[in-house]
Parts: C-alpha cells; sequence; structure tokens
C-alpha cells in the first residue's frame, strides 16, 4: 500500500531529529553550556543562602509587624500608624539620618585625604603608617567604644584632664544633647575612616600614570590634577563606598549602645537601638519589627539614588 505524503514528511522529521539529537539529550547538553545557565548554577548557593538568612527573616519582620504586641491578632498598618503619629518616632528618625549622613560625609573627606597621603609617600613607608591608620578598623567595637567611654567618663575623661590643664571648664560629654551627639559622630568616623582609606587607596593605584603625566605637562596644579583627574576616575568606588557605610551608619547599633544607651533623654536614640528597646527589652515585638522595618525606605531610595548614578556614569563611558 503506498504511503501517504503527509506520513512521508512526519517521518523525515523524525530521522531528522534523531539524526540531529541521537540520544535525546541534545537540548540539555546545550542549556548546561551556557553562559547564564553555569553563572546561575554558580551563585545557586549564593542566592539559596540569602533567602534563608536574608529573605526569611525580613519576610518574618513584616508579618511580625503586622501583629498585635500579645502577637495574637493582626491588626495590619496599625503599628505603622501609631509610629507615625509620635513625635518621639521622627525624632528618632532625624537623629538616625544626622548621625548616619554627617558620619559619612567626614569618612569620605577623611579618608580621601588619608588615601592620598599615603599614595604619595613611598612604597616601604606605607606599609607602617596604614597598619597605624587601620588600628581603629581592625579593633572590634565593643571593645573600642568601652575605650571611649573611659575618654568621655565625666570623672576620669582624659579629655577634660587636658581641658583642666588649659583652664578650660569640664565638658559633660555624653549628658548633654550636643556633645553626646558629636561624640557619636566622632566615634562613629573614628571607627569607619580606615575603610574608605583602603578602598580609596586601591582606587587611587589603579588610576593610570598617564593621566598625571599629561596633567602636569599642561601646567595642571595638584587641585586640578585631584579635580579634573582623580575625582572623575574614583567616583563609582566613592559613591560605593559611601552606601555601604551610610547603610551600616544608619543600621548602626553598638556605638549608641554602649556610649550613651540613647540618653540623654533619647536624644541620641537611632532606630536600632529604639528596636531592640521597644521590642526586646519593651517586650512588644511587633512594635520593634515596625520601627526596624522603617530603616527600609530610607536605604531603598538612598540606594536607588547612588546606584542609579554609577549606572548612568557607567553608560557615558
Amino acid at each position: 500500500m503506498p504511503c501517504h505524503p503527509v506520513d512521508e514528511q512526519a517521518d523525515a522529521h523524525v530521522y531528522q531529529r534523531r539524526a540531529r539529537n541521537p540520544n535525546g539529550r541534545g537540548g540539555l547538553h546545550k542549556v548546561m553550556q551556557r553562559k547564564s545557565t553555569i553563572a546561575f548554577l554558580m551563585t545557586l548557593p549564593l542566592i539559596t543562602l540569602i533567602i534563608v538568612l536574608v529573605a526569611y527573616p525580613a519576610g518574618y519582620a513584616i508579618y511580625l509587624s503586622m501583629l498585635n504586641r500579645g502577637m495574637t491578632k493582626f491588626v495590619g498598618l496599625d503599628n505603622f500608624a501609631f509610629l507615625f503619629g509620635r513625635d518621639r518616632f521622627w525624632m528618632v528618625v532625624y537623629q538616625t539620618c544626622l548621625f548616619a549622613i554627617t558620619a559619612v560625609v567626614f569618612k569620605a573627606i577623611i579618608g580621601f585625604v588619608a588615601a592620598n597621603f599615603m599614595y604619595n609617600i613611598p612604597t616601604r613607608g606605607q606599609r607602617k603608617w596604614r597598619g597605624m591608620l587601620l588600628v581603629p578598623w581592625v579593633i572590634p567595637p565593643a571593645l573600642s567604644m568601652l575605650a571611649w567611654r573611659l575618654l568621655f567618663d565625666p570623672s576620669f575623661s582624659a579629655f577634660n584632664w587636658i581641658l583642666d590643664h588649659l583652664g578650660m571648664d569640664r565638658i559633660f560629654w555624653l549628658g548633654e544633647t550636643g556633645w553626646a551627639r558629636s561624640s557619636v559622630i566622632l566615634v562613629s568616623v573614628w571607627l569607619g575612616a580606615p575603610f574608605f582609606m583602603v578602598m580609596y587607596l586601591a582606587s587611587l593605584k589603579s588610576v593610570p600614570e598617564e593621566l598625571y603625566e599629561a596633567a602636569s605637562i599642561d601646567g595642571a596644579s595638584w587641585w586640578q590634577r585631584i579635580r579634573y583627574v582623580t575625582f572623575p576616575m574614583m567616583r563609582n568606588i566613592i559613591a560605593i563606598t559611601m552606601l555601604f557605610s551610610f547603610i551600616g551608619s544608619f543600621a548602626g547599633f553598638t556605638i549608641v549602645s554602649v556610649l550613651t544607651n540613647g540618653g540623654p533623654l533619647g536624644t541620641t536614640q537611632v532606630l536600632g537601638t529604639a528596636a531592640f528597646l521597644v521590642g526586646i527589652m519593651g517586650g512588644n515585638l511587633p512594635m520593634g519589627a515596625a520601627v526596624s522595618l522603617c530603616m527600609v525606605p530610607i536605604l531603598a531610595v538612598a540606594a536607588t539614588f547612588i546606584l542609579r548614578g554609577i549606572v548612568k556614569r557607567g553608560s557615558e563611558i
């Protein structure tokens, strides 16, 4: 019986597929050879770790923030509405932004100056200076805070001892609002500036020497070389470092907790310590979760603004 033309065409297609893929595994083999698939498989352990250690706690915090104090009833956004209606909460937000922004700006300036200082000294001498300047960053923060608390002690303060010998009045460093806030910012800058210095020094070493030579030939001054050569080549590193530091400073807990514990009268309280005070010490976990989640929108806006600038500058190159 003669074969139908349609059947012959179907058989031909089957034979062609078998010839191209005799074992039926060519499609999977091609997928496994794609760079995107390999990259996904290599990052899968990290993605899993992020989901377990970040995504799940964040989701649980959102769920927890929508419960009542006894965690027996779903109240929606009532906890956030309660916070937004209190002046004390907005004072904590203001203080957190004040500490984070001021500290990051000073860290960036001091780190940039220190990095340029390190870059312009001989390589052998860099090791000694780099080791000394990294000490604040290497020492555990809690231990450093205890030392700073002794320096700020009203009775045995080394700073007040110096003021006494200069004939000046003693300062109640951690007992007055203005001085307490300044002390927290000072310690934050002291602790984080070495990190900026290391990042900026690494970025400086990647700037081609030909650019500096060309600028010198054109008669550029030191400030012009910094402004038109160094700074443009380091902008992305500066932005990323400031973003990381801003996130760390904004969510900071150790400095305020050890130095002032939020005092005097809550005028150095930040969102991190406020969440701990309300949630753990006060026994109101849903409200503490709500306080901590209030950091997310501010950090998201800052991250979006900084990263957008980095992407824009990258597209211009």
